[in-house]
Order: C-alpha cells, then structure tokens, then sequence
C-alpha cells in the first residue's frame, strides 16, 4: 500500500503551490479521512475547468501541480490532482484508465476526435474504509449545468465513475474497455494508446495540433 502514498513526478504533492492549495482546502474541516476526500474532491472538480482541447504530450503536463498552475485540463491531471492532496494527508490513491463513449458532447469535439469514443478517460480509486473507492472529478460545475446534467457527486463510499443519464434521461456516457489501474501514470502507454486512436490529431513533430476554445464554449448556444 505504500507506494500509494509516495510522491512522484505525477503526484507531486510536495512541490509549494499544491502544498498551500490542499492545506487552504482543508481547513476547519473535519480529521476524518471521508470528510477531507469529499472537500478535496469538489476542490478537483471544481478548481480546475475540464478542458480536452488543452492536451499536450509533454510529461509535465500530467502532473497534479501543472492542472492546478494552468486552472483548466483534462481527466488525467485533474484526476491526478485529487489523488496527490489524497495522498498527502494519508490516504492512498491510484490512477483508472478505461474508455468511454460520451452521448452528449459538443460538435466541435466530436469532430476533432471523428469519434465518440473518449481514449484513456481517467479516475482516482482512493482507498476509504478498508477498500478501494473510484471517483471522477472530470467536469466542473459549470460545464455540467451547461451539458444540463447534475454535476458528479462523490460521498467517499460509493464509486462514483460518470452520470449516465441527463437531466431528460437521454445517454450520457459508458464505459467500453477497461485499462486497469495504475500506482504512477503510465506515460508512454497512454500515448500510444491516444496517437492510436486520433493519429490525425498529431503532426509530423509529434505533436498534437493546437485547437483554440474550449468544451464549455462549443456547447453555448450559438457556438
């Protein structure tokens, strides 16, 4: 179970702006361990705008500390986040990487992706009252009300993975292949995984092309 607790490069709880930002988060809230995951998981969720379109290949840009740095990302460092502060107060955490398809999304970024299959969407799984609990604190407040879906709640017993219904029961999102969990981010295995999946997103130099906006404004009306 230890090395659910360690920092690393991804998890990186130690550097100073995260430090402050979990010990300003937690404070006068209660020493219990479900109490203080359930702050911190709203602070992830809603401290950070999900943004897909700001995906970059760079190691550096996973991590914990840069999600909250650039104050908007993607599933992984948003996820990554949440587990970091959890670690730091003690409470182990792990990376869940799986597939999904995503019923209600913008045009614009089903285009981008020419699928509706979401590649290597990631969670945390906390380890809570003797046993592992999964948590996604992937959409903000914010977009949820804009996607008209309630946002994702999480009571430290239960797994909270996706909604998978709207506000009018239409589909939302499920989940299609299972890539397992991880102790540190498996870098290397979720790139290859994307370039396979959206190989027409990368240019010659690796990179993906640059894509201006966001999700939250290609699902305005008028967008």
């Amino acid at each position: 179970m230890e090395r659910y607790l360690q920092p690393t490069a991804y998890f990186d709880y130690n550097q100073p702006e995260l430090k402050a930002w979990i010990a300003a988060r937690l404070e006068g809230v209660s020493e219990d361990p479900i109490e203080q995951a359930k702050t911190l998981y709203l602070a992830a969720r809603d401290s950070v705008s999900y943004n897909p379109y700001v995906f970059r290949p760079e190691p550096e840009t996973f991590s914990a500390s840069y999600a909250l740095k650039t104050g908007e990302s993607y599933c992984i460092p948003k996820a990554l986040l949440l587990g970091a502060a959890a670690r730091s107060i003690g409470i182990p955490s792990r990376l869940g990487l799986a597939d999904v398809r995503n019923h209600l999304s913008s045009p614009k970024l089903i285009e981008w992706l020419r699928s509706d299959i979401f590649r290597m969407h990631g969670y945390i799984e906390l380890y809570l009252n003797g046993r592992w609990v999964k948590a996604t604190p992937a959409f903000n407040k914010q977009l949820c009300e804009l996607m008209k879906v309630e946002p994702l709640e999480f009571d430290g017993v239960n797994d909270s993975i996706f909604q998978q219904y709207t506000e009018a029961g239409e589909a939302h999102m499920e989940y299609v292949n299972d890539h397992g969990v991880f102790d540190d981010v498996p870098h290397d295995f979720i790139l290859s995984g994307i370039k396979a999946a959206y190989g027409h997103l990368f240019s010659g130099k690796g990179a993906p092309e640059a894509v201006e906006g966001s999700l939250a404004r290609g699902i305005m009306p008028g967008s």
